[in-house]
């Protein structure tokens, strides 16, 4: 294992972190397909991340996503706590209801948490949060009082990432990314204003579809060719663990252009060739690379998620692009995409291979 600093916050982490997602008990809608650990067996496995050198790990609060905080908490009050360095979120934007949330989270905990996210920051949110009162000024708060060490905005959307790295308020940021959609790694490894805060790097394996079609250590090396602290990984098995932990070469093998990954994926259906990067931005409110993903995800694994998500509103996103007479988001596209003829083609998918029983 190798170690990474965390920005400017002081702390050094391991290059790869373990999401406790999976070592929850109990049916959880962000995680379907869930491995419903014991309590011994969580610790068990957190164990064998931590003798492989990880000391860094990533949960939030209950009961989103279950009980893996208290599992945490549980493992924390087995070490001496300088051991790890614990990261913790809550998708709650208005202070007061974030201010409750680090409370009960430290509760579970038993502990501080070395990091607190406002968990899944939008366009919708991103005002309230960074407001006056907002969650990031509870967070500002609570670490004046040391229930936690630094504060955090963790999001999907660069733009909102962009304005935290530009916030003083904030010391940590969680993005997303991975050797198919970097383009968000893509422009943060270009903007200076990212330089200084400390970046972990979750859906490295894109919800666990990737490493079918790519060997782990290609997807792990990609994301940690970009300056990021750490790429969280969620674990569930000491197998887990192993494939994403074990020893790795110093030089890794060359990392696989965008161009290269598309021809790779080719064999299995035709790739839509968008890194993600955000710059489409739509006039009417689609989220054009949201629903590409959507598209991608389809043909990687996710049928039954990806066609629920796509019937939610590609039929008037098809529509509107069809109507538009300016075409923004075309010119803005650094791939040139034809992006009224993309969005026709997964209406035509959606209308072709969807069921209504996936509708619930």
């Amino acid at each position: 294992m190798r170690y990474r600093k965390l920005g400017s916050t002081g702390l050094t982490v391991s290059e790869i972190g373990f999401g406790t997602i999976p070592v929850l008990k109990g049916s959880v809608p962000v995680l379907p397909d869930y491995y419903n650990l014991s309590d011994a067996e969580a610790l068990a496995v957190m164990e064998h991340a931590r003798s492989l050198g990880c000391n860094l790990y990533d949960t939030a609060i209950v009961p989103e996503y279950g009980d893996a905080e208290l599992k945490l908490g549980k493992f924390a009050a087995s070490l001496d706590r300088g051991e790890i360095v614990i990261s913790d979120k809550a998708r709650f934007y208005d202070g007061n209801d974030m201010y409750r949330a680090v409370e009960t989270s430290c509760e579970n905990l038993g502990t501080w948490a070395d990091v607190y996210f406002v968990h899944q920051v939008d366009f919708d949110s991103q005002n309230q949060v960074f407001g006056r009162g907002g969650a990031l000024d509870a967070l500002t708060e609570l670490k004046t009082r040391g229930l936690i060490r630094h504060t955090g905005i963790a999001s999907h959307y660069y733009d909102i990432l962009l304005r935290a790295a530009s916030d003083s308020r904030v010391d940590v940021l969680q993005g997303s990314g991975n050797l198919l959609e970097r383009g968000m790694l893509d422009r943060i490894e270009k903007e200076p204003l990212f330089r200084g805060k400390g970046l972990l790097v979750n859906k490295v394996y894109a919800a666990g579809l990737l490493p079918a079609f790519f060997p782990v250590e290609t997807l792990l090396d990609t994301v940690l060719s970009y300056p990021v602290s750490s790429a969280l990984i969620g674990i569930g098995t000491v197998k887990q663990a192993d494939a994403a932990m074990g020893f790795r070469p110093d030089s890794p093998d060359k990392i696989p252009s965008f161009g290269q990954v598309l021809s790779a994926l080719e064999r299995y259906y035709s790739p839509i060739p968008c890194d993600r990067c955000q710059r489409c931005v739509c006039p009417h409110g689609t989220e054009i690379h949201t629903v590409f993903r959507q598209y991608q995800y389809y043909f990687l694994g996710k049928e039954h998620w990806a066609l629920r998500k796509l019937n939610m509103g590609i039929e008037e996103s098809a529509r509107l692009c069809r109507a538009c007479e300016t075409m923004e988001c075309v010119a803005m596209c650094p791939m040139r995409l034809l992006i009224p003829l993309e969005m026709e083609k997964i209406r035509r998918l959606v209308e072709s291979h969807y069921s209504p029983g996936y509708s619930k």
